[in-house]
């Protein structure tokens, strides 16, 4: 083997190693956000896929440590609130705002529901530049949907020490049901979240049009990894028989990486030889777009997602009956989602695929 040979061989598998180590790691993060009780903060934010941790304390007053007591008081300056430990690559600081505006009334400036005083007020805690960014951009939105007869009063400031509530307050929906059940019924949140936004309280989204809303260059940096963002977004190609789903035999389905649009079935799914995920057709076609590509001196077609307008790869037509068609995939474009799953992930109208 000459020198050169050996030395691009090393170079590879080198460039292997860490595009894998790449999409192995994922820095999390923290969004802290108040909207009145923090037992009832919790629980929308916990059933999300990708969220971590949701732990209930206070934030934003003057002393060290303070206790509940003082805090409902309204003598400390604190507000109670709910620090989330989340996944960017799963759940964006967006989707976060997005469910927050749908816990809360953003026009109280008093408090929240049956609970008044300042300590119970809404409010935005930003981390960095960018959040803050969102959050102003997520507000504005809001006071032009026109949802509200009011202005939006909740703040955005920066954030701030935290502490942790005491024990016996997180998780209090689950420790004690019937109290939360009880008090959350009697503290009019629930009537008054409906009569806004009816039966899409816990969407991500505030227009219902968007579910699979392509995201700002800023945010997919943040969610996606470098291959990743190479492959959707600069029309990259990964490198065959080393990525995620090429001998990927599990029953499921798969999505976009970046919007969660079902693009292909596990039943559709063949062994083609070329070492990248193939398929024979699509699972929802309205959700595939095709175009010329010339890029490499031949026309070719590619294949990109009607949401997100994600690069998902290249389709041929030397493949197996019954269609003939090789949609060739980049398994960095997908995410792959397997049938036990697909309830908890949302895509239940999909299970009865795999029912025999």
């Amino acid at each position: 083997m000459s020198v050169n040979i050996f030395r691009v061989l090393c170079s590879l598998f080198i460039l292997f190693l860490t595009q894998n180590s790449l999409h192995a790691e994922t820095k999390l993060e923290t969004a802290t956000f108040a909207g009145g009780c923090f037992w009832c903060m919790e629980p929308p934010f916990e059933k999300l896929d990708g969220v971590i941790e949701v732990i209930s304390g206070y934030t934003g007053g003057h002393k060290v440590n303070p206790k509940y007591e003082e805090v409902s008081a309204g003598v400390t300056g604190h507000v109670e609130a709910v620090q989330i430990t989340y996944d960017p690559f799963k759940v964006t600081y967006s989707e976060l705002l997005e469910v927050f505006w749908r816990q809360i009334d953003p026009t109280d400036p008093g408090g929240q529901f049956v609970d008044r005083g300042s300590q119970y007020r809404s409010v935005i805690f930003y981390h960095n530049d960018e959040q803050e960014r969102f959050a102003e951009e997520s507000k504005d939105e809001l006071e032009k949907s026109g949802k509200y007869g009011k202005p939006i009063v909740t703040e955005i400031v920066m954030a701030s020490e935290f502490y942790k509530a005491e024990e016996y307050h997180q998780d209090y929906y689950k420790k004690n049901p019937i109290r939360y059940k009880f008090y959350r019924y009697n503290s009019g949140r629930d009537q008054f979240l409906k009569k806004i936004w009816g039966d899409k309280m816990q969407s991500k989204s505030i227009n219902s049009n968007e579910k699979y809303k392509k995201l700002s260059k800023e945010e997919l940096r943040k969610k996606l990894t470098p291959i990743q963002y190479k492959v959707t977004q600069e029309e990259g190609t990964e490198r065959p028989f080393s990525n995620e789903y090429w001998d990927n035999h599990r029953d499921g389905i798969y999505v976009d990486i970046v919007s969660g649009e079902p693009l292909f079935s596990s039943l559709d799914k063949y062994d083609s030889g070329t070492g990248w995920p193939s398929f024979t057709k699509s699972l929802e076609a309205e959700n595939i777009i095709e175009k010329e590509d010339r890029s490499f001196f031949t026309a070719r077609t590619e294949v990109r997602s009607k949401h997100a307008d994600s690069h998902l790869g290249h389709v041929f037509d030397d493949g197996p009956e019954p269609t003939g068609l090789r949609y060739c995939m980049n398994s960095a474009a997908l995410r792959f989602i397997p049938k036990e799953d697909l309830e908890k992930e949302g895509y239940g109208e999909y299970k009865k695929l795999f029912e025999k």
